[in-house]
């Protein structure tokens, strides 16, 4: 026999009463915090009805929204924080959350989306960067940063999350090296990362001296 519909339907009614709840507590507990912009609300849009959680348009202030998403070339897919600016107030490196607000697994927490620092990490990558990295550092070091980074993002899933879960380290690997903007953005934000140091000796203290973390 198949499922009775009447029980379909309130399992249904319960769920989005649960999302719905959370999405509230969520929405306070935003709104709750010493450091939110006191034009919140000019910034923020509906928050999501099918995640119950805030969107990205919720919870990122429009500015940074439209710049990250011209830098990318695509609106961000899940939410997101700004974790180091330029002067300018232009975003840096950003934070990600680790599940996408369409439920899929966002392995990479830092992202590097300045456009210029992307440029020369890309130029670095070209020239042989990533296998030169992998050579350079201490393999039990790299391997303790990527259980950290791990560690850190894994932290910020939501308890109740029941669906894909990111795996690996930094930038998704689960050894060695894959990409020098993922450990170069973890560095830039404050992340204990060798390989992250390697790229900024490389780079030069000149290239990154103005970008600033967010407080």
């Amino acid at each position: 026999m198949g499922a009775d519909p009447s029980r379909r339907v309130a399992a249904v009614a319960a769920a989005d009463s649960v999302r719905e709840a959370r999405a509230e507590a969520d929405r306070r507990a935003y709104l709750s915090h010493p450091e939110q912009p006191d034009d919140f609300w000019e910034h923020a849009q509906a928050w999501s009805d099918e995640t119950g959680r805030a969107s990205v348009a919720a919870a990122v202030p429009q500015s940074d929204r439209e710049a990250v998403a011209r830098m990318l070339g695509r609106e961000p897919a899940g939410h997101f924080d700004v974790v180091a600016r330029r002067p300018s107030g232009s975003p840096a490196v950003i934070l990600n959350a680790p599940i996408l607000e369409d439920g899929r697994p966002m392995p990479t927490r830092y992202w590097l989306v300045d456009e210029h620092l992307r440029r020369l990490v890309g130029r670095l990558e070209s020239d042989g960067g990533v296998r030169a990295a992998e050579a350079a550092v201490d393999a039990d070091e790299l391997a303790e940063a990527h259980d950290r980074y791990a560690a850190e993002r894994d932290g910020a899933i939501p308890e109740d999350h029941q669906g894909p879960r990111p795996s690996g380290g930094v930038g998704g690997t689960r050894r060695g090296v894959k990409c020098l903007h993922a450990h170069y953005a973890w560095h830039l934000a404050g992340g204990d990362d060798p390989v992250g140091r390697w790229v900024a000796e490389r780079l030069g203290p000149a290239a990154a001296a103005p970008v600033r973390r967010v407080q």
